[in-house]
This record gives structure tokens, C-alpha cells and sequence, in this order.
């Protein structure tokens, strides 16, 4: 298949699980995972119509993005990677959304960012539902706290929240987990599934979904 078939076969499953768990068509957002891959890559999924990508690291990303944002200004660009607080200046100019607000120390940053530039990327707190400590994360039950905090101290305005499933986990354990910890901070948006899992994070209940490999290949 080419990448415009894997695209086109990815919302293709998309919209299945939509109808199937009686969701209004379109209600998922799609971010396609560049990460690793080179301007020349990522323009034929340009071409077949995806808008929306995401980004693991702010260096790489300044390397490619700025020239195709330049082609095509409607592309909305998230960072779905971990943020140190000394690329925050650069993570507020380049990207439409960060996903991966973790820690106080970066939603100061962020903050402060924000009120220099004028500019203010939609924000989604990283929520570690697997406790684990080699990833990056708020744990679960400091999270109502946290968004409370980056709200009401910071005046951030946090959109969402994002998880990533440890590996040999059943991922709709946390999935239902993250919508929970949703409801009771009062957030509306989910940004959960990767190429493995993201059927089973629109069924329950995700509002974007992370997928790399199942569009641009193996890297």
C-alpha cells in the first residue's frame, strides 16, 4: 500500500468504530506521527489531504515544519513529545498544540511564554496512567489538582488531557481511566490510541488519536 492508501485505510477504520460505537462521524481527530521522517515523506500525506501531525521533538520539528507550514498554513502541528522547560519559548512559536504539559516546572514556562508572545498553543496534560517511571506523565491522582493548578494559578487554559498505555497492558483499562480523570476535571478532549490501539480508543471515547507507522510505514 502506498501512504496515501494507509492514510486513507486509517480513517477508513476510524469512521468504523465510529458508527459502531454510535459516535458522530468526524468526531475523531486524526494526527498523523511524523516523527523520524524527512519533509519528503511528508508531503504526499500533505497532498492526500491530512492537516493535522504530530511531533516528538521541538529541535527536529523546527528542521521541517516552518517550510511546510509555509506551504500550507491551515497544517496544524502538535507536540506529542516531552517538553524540557528550556525549549518551551521554542514550543509556544512553532506548535498549534502541546500535549505534554507534565509538570509545574513546564506549565510555568509555558505561561510565561504565552504572555511574551501573545501566542497561546491549546494544552493537554500528560497523565502517566501506568505509573511508570521511565515515562513521562502527571500521575493520575494528582491530576485533578494539577489541571486545577495550571487553571486557576497560571491561567493556562487546558484543553485535554493524553495518555500513553504501557506496552503489555490492556490499553482500554487506561483508556477508561483517562476519560474518568476527563470528567472530573472538566475537559472535554482525549488524545489517546496509537497505530496498535486506536480502534480501541475511539471506542472509548477518544477525540484524537496518535498514529505513525500504520500511515508513513515502518521507520
Amino acid at each position: 500500500m502506498s501512504v496515501e492508501e494507509r492514510l486513507q485505510d486509517v480513517k477508513a477504520r476510524i469512521g468504523k468504530v465510529e458508527r459502531l460505537s454510535k459516535r458522530p462521524a468526524g468526531s475523531v481527530t486524526l494526527v498523523a506521527v511524523s516523527k523520524t521522517f524527512d519533509v519528503q515523506d511528508i508531503r504526499p500525506v500533505i497532498s492526500a489531504g491530512q492537516r493535522i501531525f504530530g511531533e516528538n521533538r521541538v529541535q527536529e520539528s523546527q528542521g521541517k515544519w516552518p517550510e511546510l507550514k509555509a506551504e500550507t498554513p491551515e497544517i496544524e502541528l502538535h507536540l506529542i513529545g516531552p517538553l524540557q522547560s528550556n525549549k518551551a519559548a521554542d514550543a509556544v512559536a512553532l506548535f498549534d498544540v502541546i500535549e505534554t504539559v507534565d509538570r509545574e516546572k513546564i506549565a510555568r514556562a509555558l505561561a510565561d511564554e504565552i504572555r511574551k508572545q501573545g501566542k497561546a498553543p491549546k494544552l493537554y496534560v500528560q497523565v502517566n496512567t501506568g505509573l511508570e517511571p521511565q515515562k513521562a506523565g502527571i500521575e493520575p491522582k494528582q491530576t485533578v489538582a494539577f489541571v486545577e493548578l495550571c487553571r486557576n494559578e497560571l491561567g493556562l487554559s487546558i484543553e485535554g488531557l493524553m495518555c500513553i498505555p504501557p506496552a503489555e497492558e490492556n490499553p482500554g483499562l487506561h483508556f477508561a481511566l483517562l476519560a474518568k480523570l476527563a470528567r472530573e476535571c472538566g475537559v472535554e478532549k482525549l488524545s489517546m490510541g496509537m497505530s496498535g490501539d486506536f480502534e480501541t480508543a475511539v471506542e472509548f471515547g477518544a477525540t484524537s488519536v496518535r498514529v505513525g507507522s500504520a500511515i508513513f510505514g515502518s521507520r
